[in-house]
């Protein structure tokens, strides 16, 4: 009886003292994750405070030597690309422009092209900065590509730099789209399409071709066309070479494209920054996500991650 009661006494001291190990790690838990929230919590205060008193001037250079500014336009120019839409690349303009240490920019295009507004609006910028900082030269170094839209943005600087093996040109305008009324058709799908206005159904994929559309489309795109060649022109002025098949829509190498007068001469941005601007030094102007959108992200990121295996463990 009396060795039934020791058993008793220690299987219950056993689960007591389980329980209280238990309790003190699940304490020990919850304190370590109240740390690292606060820890967390006054690093995001100390960086506001840090923008708030100026110590982090997100998105500016401050230099005392004259230097380059670099502009990096790459990729599709769209509304909403980060590397290339005209808000980012106009502010960025801007900021180079008017920073007094700025002896001259770069703008390094490597881009198969885009948007016509969008190209539209930075060579519209480029041409009114131009006017207003006229001793501030702003030239084009060419990348991998510089074709279409990143063309009509290159024509607006004073002159353009490539690399031998660089694309350039594409000079045209292109709609492009599907057919599939053939194959609805083929499949048993009846297209039903209902529309308040003769042409509201424009180009739809799923009907066939109208020929009064396809012919107002062709216009469309002629005066966009018609556009573009201005644009080359005025930038270019006689440095084109008279010859049709230049905004035909093909692309040329960087020799050629000398040859043809779409770009002035061989270079990479160093070698215009040391010698055609004369300031050796490159600061980067480029768009990029602000510092403290990465960082409302990645914490965003941290704390969904710790509350979810947070509830986890509590499963």
């Amino acid at each position: 009886m009396k060795e039934e009661e020791n058993q008793k006494s220690n299987w219950e001291r056993e689960l007591l003292e389980k329980i209280s190990l238990s309790t003190i790690r699940e304490q020990r838990k919850i304190r370590n994750w109240g740390i690292f929230f606060k820890s967390i919590t006054f690093i995001y205060l100390f960086i506001l405070l840090f923008y708030a008193i100026g110590w982090i001037d997100e998105g500016k250079v401050r230099l005392t030597e004259k230097h380059t500014a670099l502009i990096e336009l790459s990729g599709m120019i769209t509304a909403d690309s980060i590397n290339s839409s005209a808000d980012k690349i106009n502010a960025s303009l801007r900021s180079a422009f008017q920073d007094k240490n700025t002896k001259g920019v770069i703008l390094r295009i490597n881009s198969p092209g885009g948007s016509p507004v969008q190209a539209g609006q930075i060579n519209d910028e480029i041409n009114r900065l131009r006017a207003k900082y006229p001793e501030v030269p702003i030239y084009a170094v060419i990348g991998d590509i510089c074709a279409s839209g990143g063309y009509y943005v290159a024509v607006a600087t004073e002159k353009i730099f490539v690399d031998k093996a660089s694309l350039v040109g594409s000079i045209g305008v292109l709609m492009d789209g599907f057919g599939f009324s053939g194959t609805l058709e083929k499949l048993g799908v009846e297209r039903r399409l209902l529309t308040a206005g003769e042409n509201k159904g424009f180009l739809d994929p799923f009907s066939p071709l109208d020929a009064s559309q396809k012919a107002h489309a062709t216009v469309l795109l002629h005066e966009i066309h018609e556009q573009f060649m201005h644009v080359v022109k005025a930038g270019r002025g006689d440095r084109l070479k008279d010859q049709p098949e230049i905004f035909s829509g093909i692309v040329w190498t960087g020799q050629t494209s000398i040859d043809l007068g779409l770009v002035d001469a061989m270079g990479s941005a160093e070698y215009v920054a040391r010698e055609v601007v004369g300031a050796e030094v490159l600061v980067d102007f480029s768009p990029r996500e602000g510092f403290s959108d990465i960082f409302a992200k990645r914490f965003s990121q941290i704390a969904f991650n710790v509350l979810s295996q947070s509830e986890w463990s509590l499963r």
